[in-house]
Parts: structure tokens; C-alpha cells; sequence
């Protein structure tokens, strides 16, 4: 059955980017054993992001210039990425330009999936209108030891005591791994 699980990052006081929308400062930390990527993108079927994530990506990868690497990051897993705007997609990647609401692409992407894990990588609006409908079934969170002034939030929603149950926690170096199923229905 096809899980919808928004993994990702955070500094200690909340943010997946910084100012600039760069994901710079968490690559700079030290990360010692980190969560396998192999292992979590074997049970992923469909990736989800938001433009500035894609962009961030497309730019700090250099994937335009370089599409080849686009299989090595992603492999062949249908990418959909929420934007208002046309984006360039490197050359073989199935990548799928979405507008509108959440709720208009719902089906597609779980169909894309067929049957594995939606991976919702960010940002955290994308993530909280998936929140907002009801599909989203777990939380991921690797905490880096920095906090940073400002930027991106890492999930812009209220949330009430018994939405989210602890199901995981992990050390890797100086992250902790965090899991949360997500227990009711916030519509």
C-alpha cells in the first residue's frame, strides 16, 4: 500500500533552508553514519517536490549541465514537481511539471507509484497541503546541530497533541532521526 512520507532535514529550530532557499548550511555539517538513501529510495515509487526545492537541486548539482547524474540521484523514479511556472528538466529525467492544488494530482501520483512509497521531499507548504487533505501518512526528520535565523519551515502547520505518534528515533553522528505517523485527519 502506498505510504505518503515527507523525509528531510531540519536545523534544530525548524528550517530545511535558509534565506536564500539553500540547503548550503546542512552539507556543511557533519553527518558521521547517515540514514541509508539506498534502502529508503528502494521503497519509493514517486518523488514530490516544490519548484524552489527542484531548482535548488537543478542548480547546486549542476544537473542541466550534467543530466547523466539526474539516474545516479533519482534513478528512474517519476519525479512531480509543484510549480506556477514552466521549469527546464534535464534531458532523460522523468520529471512532471504540476499547477493547481494537491488534491487535482493526488491520483495521478499515487497511480505513478503503483503501490510503493510517495516521498515527499519539500518544501514544507507543499508538505502541509498534503497535510491539509489528509495524505500524509508519515513524517521523517533528520535534525542537523545548527539553527539558522531564518528561512524555510520545516512544516507550517498546527498540529494537536495525538496528530503525531513517535514510532522512530536515531542517532547518526550529531543528527537525530525522527519518525512520526501522522494519526488523524486534520480535515
Amino acid at each position: 500500500m502506498t505510504r505518503i512520507v515527507y523525509n528531510t532535514a531540519s536545523s534544530l529550530n525548524g528550517y530545511i533552508a535558509d534565506d536564500d532557499n539553500s540547503l548550503d548550511w546542512l552539507f556543511a555539517v557533519e553527518s558521521g553514519e547517515a540514514p541509508d538513501h539506498g534502502t529508503f529510495m528502494r521503497d519509493i515509487g514517486v518523488i514530490v517536490e516544490g519548484s524552489t526545492t527542484y531548482e535548488w537541486v537543478l542548480s547546486s548539482t549542476k544537473l542541466m549541465e550534467n543530466p547523466e547524474k539526474w539516474t545516479t540521484f533519482f534513478g528512474e523514479t517519476p519525479t512531480y514537481v509543484f510549480t506556477s511556472r514552466e521549469l527546464p528538466i534535464p534531458e532523460g529525467a522523468d520529471v512532471r511539471l504540476v499547477g493547481g492544488e494537491v488534491l487535482d494530482h493526488l491520483d495521478e501520483i499515487v497511480t505513478a507509484a503503483a503501490g510503493r512509497d510517495v516521498w515527499l521531499v519539500g518544501g514544507g507548504e507543499l508538505v502541509g497541503q498534503f497535510y491539509d487533505i489528509g495524505a500524509l501518512d508519515e513524517i521523517q526528520i533528520s535534525v542537523a546541530p545548527a539553527a539558522l535565523a531564518g528561512g524555510a519551515p520545516l512544516f507550517p502547520r498546527t498540529t494537536e497533541p495525538g496528530d503525531l505518534e513517535l514510532t522512530e528515533v536515531k542517532r547518526f553522528g550529531d543528527f537525530v532521526h525522527v519518525c512520526y505517523s501522522v494519526q488523524s485527519d486534520p480535515s
